[in-house]
């Protein structure tokens, strides 16, 4: 019995061992049944500890690319809100210092005028200066005492802006030049039925040497009686331009 057993396991190895290698080189068998899948194992222990790595990253350092064309300007946007009044600010600084100015000359203000009347029984030619010959104000001192008028004519001593002015009287009809030098600088004409007394005014402009004085147009007829005072001529110095 026991060398039955014994002859029968090694027919079962040789089977085992012989048939698998004796059948994959003839014929080749029929794959077997995959087995059922094991259960996971348990896990694996951590691994070493890695380097440490860029703080930045790729996604924090982008490649810049080149500039791009200006584009076109927006619409202005509205206006805004008006703001609070701000508080004052300092003090600037002091500006250069002005040019000096020109000196009052009172004593050469005061001078600078006449005051006159005409008493005269003459009769008035046209286009001929009227004489003034009485100061109207004759007992001034010595150093008020104004210009002087030589034919009814004043000479401008000293350049500045002045100020002309005369009454007259005449029957039915006066006209009156106002000269300044050779030129009429205003025509002025009045006229009544019976007697008339006139006046009138001018500002000029004069320069050193310049003359006025009044003369009679046409068709005038000046009043000659020598107790007449109502012919005056007058002018003074407003402000000096020089």
């Amino acid at each position: 019995l026991n060398s039955e057993w014994s002859s029968a396991g090694l027919l079962l190895v040789w089977v085992c061992v012989v048939a698998p290698v004796v059948s994959q080189s003839c014929c080749g068998g029929v794959p077997g049944v995959p087995g059922i899948p094991g259960t996971h194992g348990p896990d694996g222990s951590d691994g070493p500890r890695g380097q440490k790595g860029d703080p930045a990253g790729e996604a924090t350092r982008p490649i810049r690319g080149q500039k791009g064309v200006p584009g076109l300007r927006g619409l202005p946007g509205r206006p805004g809100l008006k703001g609070d009044v701000g508080l004052p600010g300092p003090p600037g600084h002091p500006g250069p210092q002005g040019e000096k100015g020109r000196s009052s000359n009172a004593a050469v203000s005061q001078k600078c005028f006449f005051s006159y009347k005409r008493v005269i029984s003459q009769t008035v030619m046209s286009d001929t200066n009227i004489e003034f010959n009485r100061e109207i104000l004759p007992d001034l001192d010595q150093q008020f005492q104004g210009e002087s008028l030589t034919n009814g004519t004043f000479v401008c001593t000293t350049r500045g802006v002045y100020f002309f002015s005369y009454h007259m009287s005449a029957k039915s009809r006066l006209c009156l030049k106002l000269m300044k030098g050779a030129d009429s600088h205003m025509l002025m004409c009045d006229n009544a039925d019976g007697f008339l007394v006139t006046s009138g005014s001018a500002v000029l402009e004069l320069a050193v040497g310049d003359t006025v004085s009044l003369q009679t147009h046409k068709y005038s007829s000046i009043v000659s009686s020598q107790s007449s005072t109502s012919h005056t001529f007058t002018g003074f110095l407003l402000f000096p331009t020089a």
